[in-house]
Formats: C-alpha cells, structure tokens, sequence
C-alpha cells in the first residue's frame, strides 16, 4: 500500500515549530486525535472505575478500552494487559515478585545488547536472592545478537531470560522467537522488551514467544505510560505486593493505585492512529499490521538512504550493522565528540541526540563508553526533507563547509 508521509506529518503540531526530529527512539511527537482524547478525558465526569453513575462508567469504560487497543497493537489478550508509569516501573515490579521464587544456584540470562531496564532490575533481583546473573555476549564487529551466545549461558536452572526486541543504540532486532525458543526448552520464562520495536513494526507476542512483553506508549505516538502483557493465565500464578483492600483480580493486581485515565484513553488513541495508517477494511488489528508494515517500509527506505550518505562522510563510523534492524543509526566521527555533532545539529533546528541512551551495555561493549555516539532516530513522519537537512548539516560539521 501507499504511504502518505505528507498526510502523516499534518496530524502532528509539534512539526510546526520547524525542527526536524531524529529523536524519536526518546519519543515520538503526538498527533492531534491523542492530545484531544487526552484533553477530553480530562474534561469529562471522572471517577474511580465502576458502573453505577456516569463519572464511575466514563473511567471503566477508558480502561477497558485502553487494554482492548494495546491488545489488539501486539495481539495480545486484553486480560493480561497490565500499566504502570512506565516500562522500567513495571519490570521492576516484576523482577522481584518473579523473583521470590529464586534461590541460590537460580540463574538468570541477561543480554549485552539490553537497555539497562532490561538489565539491571534482572540483575538487582537475582542479587537479592543469591541467584546467578548469566550475560549473553554482543559481537562488536557486527551489532549481533546470536541465539547461540544465549544457548552457551542456558542451564538447567535458567529461570528467566530477559532479551529486546530491538536495540534503542544500534537498531539491532535479534531473532527473538530463536531466543524464546531456547528459554522454553530449558525451563525458562522469556521477558521481551518490545519498547524500541513496537515503534516500527507488526507485534506479535505469541509469535515472538515471549511469556512478558512490554513496551511505552510514547514511542509510538502516545502518552508516558508502559504496558506490560502477559498470558491472564501466568498472572494468575504470581502475586505482587499490593494494598490489603485493593482488588485480587488480574490484571488489577499488578496495577498499584489509580490508573491516569487521561494516558489511557491517549494509548487508544494512538493505537487507532496508527490502525488508521493501515486503511479501512479489516478489523483493528488487521488495519494495525498493515499500517505498521506500511512504517516499516516507508522508515526502512530513508534508513538505506541516510546510511548510504552517512559512510560516505569523512572519518564516520556507522555502528549499525546488524542484518536485521529498526532505522535507528549510531555514528561516531573521528576527532569529533558526538556531543559537539549534537549541538551544532541543534543549531540548525535538527534534533539528532548524543549518549548511550540507557544501552549501557552495548554501548561499552562496542568500546564507546558512557559518551555512546549521534543516535539518528527515525519516526513515522520523517521524510525526505528531513534526510537532506540532516545529511547537508553533519556535512557542514565535518568537512567546515
């Protein structure tokens, strides 16, 4: 299908003040249906859930909704999923009520290619029981994520492993359901984080294999929030810390206090947004796939394009290597900090930031350090436009023109 990246960037007023974002891998600008739905909620008669009078019914009926679209983004089941403030929040919650269960001799399997939410709350709660934290290695040379470097950590007493869906540093996207594979074969429970891949392209949460998904709202188009989904049936057999009166439903339990109405109602917004990308006919998730493959198409084309340029530049280096991977490029160039490339894009109105962005790991295993590299984001309305101005000013930068 055809992709309409003009009609895309008029939905989105923060694209009129003028700067071109290759930021997005930090948060995607909103489109106008999500800020409204945002504002209408706040507006509207409120309450806590229920169904008794209309305040109680508008915010049932949010909830619901929100858990029906969220479902439906990654074809999940609406019983399982679960929001919290954000994705980090969440696996921290999870990370120690899974972790109860785990004693010396436990061991967990965490990635050198993972944001740090997917390590350290892993890492901290294994520590706190007395279990092993196991690391499956990154190969530098190429940005990989082998099965292999998985199945050489697994062991009979693997209890957990923890892998991305994709790097939010390099674009890498592993072969997860290879990965899940090998979790499930030696007894283990798979937790994905799907917060940089849900951004750009079809979900599918049984097909990835993964027990515990999670992912953000405002990476792909939405509020701050995170979602974590899940089987109903494997909440069922853990139990959170929670307050005394608050419900023992699932997914309620998981959920601590008042859910924001407002984001929720916004996540559903977005996710129509983005089922409307995808045309008319179909039901939401079909409308969903669609929609998203047209992004990822459309995103891919421009990523080829800026990384066929960026290695023609004098002295860059293009860290984002791997075979399969989101359009999310991290350059360095020699004898420039990438500190002082981000400024000077900056001050020609283009937002390309610079750092680890929280990937740690890969970032030290590549031998950047903490300073990381110019992180080049793209989002469903970048265009060509924005690739030239981003091209013409890191030549600029680097050559003195």
């Amino acid at each position: 299908m055809s992709y309409d990246v003009a009609a895309v960037r008029s939905a989105f007023p923060a694209l009129r003040a003028g700067a071109a974002h290759f930021d997005g891998p930090g948060g995607s600008q909103v489109p106008t249906p999500v800020a409204e739905a945002v504002a209408a909620t706040l507006t509207s008669p409120i309450a806590n859930r229920g169904r008794l009078t209309a305040a109680e019914r508008n915010a049932d009926d949010v909830v619901l909704s929100a858990r029906a679209a969220v479902a439906d983004l990654v074809a999940g089941d609406p019983r399982g999923v679960v929001f919290g403030r954000s994705m980090t929040q969440l696996t921290y919650d999870l990370s120690r009520t899974l972790a109860a269960g785990w004693g010396p001799g436990d061991e967990v399997v965490v990635t050198r290619l993972d944001h740090d939410a997917n390590v350290r709350p892993w890492v901290q709660a294994a520590q706190a029981r007395g279990a092993t934290v196991r690391w499956a290695d990154l190969d530098p040379a190429t940005g990989e994520l082998e099965p292999s470097a998985v199945a050489a950590v697994l062991g009979s007493r693997t209890r957990l492993v923890a892998v991305t869906g994709a790097s939010n540093l390099i674009g890498t996207r592993p072969d997860v359901p290879a990965i899940t594979a090998l979790a499930h074969e030696a007894g283990a429970l798979a937790f994905v984080d799907g917060v940089h891949l849900t951004a750009h392209a079809p979900v599918d949460v049984a097909a990835l294999g993964a027990d515990f998904f999670a992912c953000s709202p405002y990476k792909f188009l939405g509020p701050h929030l995170g979602c974590l989904i899940a089987a109903p049936e494997l909440l069922e057999t853990l139990h959170p810390d929670k307050l005394l009166p608050s419900t023992d439903a699932v997914p309620e339990r998981f959920e601590l206090g008042t859910l924001p109405y407002e984001l929720l109602a916004g996540t559903t917004a977005a996710v129509d947004y983005l089922a409307g990308l995808g045309g008319g006919a179909g039901d939401r998730r079909d409308r969903l796939v669609r929609g998203l493959t047209a992004v990822e198409e459309h995103e891919d084309r421009l990523r080829v394009r800026a990384e066929d340029a960026l290695t023609a530049l004098p002295g860059v280096t293009l860290w984002s290597r791997a075979r399969h991977r989101t359009p999310t490029l991290l350059i360095t160039a020699e004898g420039r900090p990438a500190a002082e490339l981000s400024r000077g894009l900056a001050e020609r109105d283009v937002n390309a930031p610079a750092g680890s962005f929280y990937a740690i790991e890969p970032s030290r295993r590549l031998g950047l350090g903490d300073a990381g590299g110019l992180r080049i984001g793209l989002a469903p309305y970048t265009d060509d436009e924005d690739v030239d101005r981003l091209l013409t000013g890191l030549t600029e930068l680097l050559t003195g023109q």
